[in-house]
């Protein structure tokens, strides 16, 4: 987690899987975690069984793992079965339990709330209808940071689910802060955009 205290904002790839492409069968999801210059800093790797990805699609329940580049886990970050208030959770490699994501009820907004590791509430987090690829990160009602679904151009977004996201931190977040917000970056995109 060390290299989050150093970045204001990162990029996330998801990896297309060829296999997705030619069958249309959901496979795990793969993500390469870079800052802006473009260096990888972490690899993202799901866990969950074909049965469920099958069965559940963007309900199912998962853990992701966060890897260092030389394979070292760093973060732990695990989505229950949930049919509309999905959540997530996000822990250190060793335990250690650092907050939770939770989606809100709402009928024309993209909500959620982001809880530090006592349950006290950080950030909200909300894309507007008209802004579907947008989500605001505000903390005391003042936007503090985002995070933004990026065009990944016509054969990507025609033919497969692979996603490309940008977040930008709040000021001072600490890195505990930033590693609960890539959790939420993983979690719109599980439940906006996965089909």
């Amino acid at each position: 987690m060390e290299k989050l205290k150093a970045v204001e904002s990162l990029i996330v790839q998801q990896k297309k899987e060829w296999g997705e492409i030619l069958t249309g069968f959901e496979t795990k999801n793969r993500y390469a975690v870079l800052d802006p210059s473009t260096q990888q800093l972490y690899w993202a790797a799901e866990e969950s069984s074909a049965l469920v990805r099958l069965l559940l699609k963007q309900l199912r329940p998962f853990v992701i793992h966060i890897l260092s580049v030389d394979g070292k886990a760093v973060l732990k970050i695990v989505k229950p079965f949930r049919f509309y208030f999905h959540e997530m959770t996000v822990f250190k490699s060793d335990g250690k339990f650092l907050g939770r994501i939770k989606r809100e009820f709402s009928l024309m907004t993209k909500n959620l709330t982001v809880e530090d590791a006592q349950g006290a509430a950080l950030y909200t987090i909300c894309a507007p209808i008209l802004h579907p690829w947008t989500f605001k990160i505000s903390q005391n009602n003042i936007e503090a940071g985002e995070i933004v679904k990026k065009w990944s151009g016509l054969g990507k977004e025609a033919f497969t689910d692979a996603d490309n996201f940008g977040v930008r931190f709040p000021q001072g977040a600490s890195e505990e802060q930033k590693a609960v917000l890539l959790g939420a970056l993983f979690l719109i995109d599980m439940v906006y955009f996965e089909r």
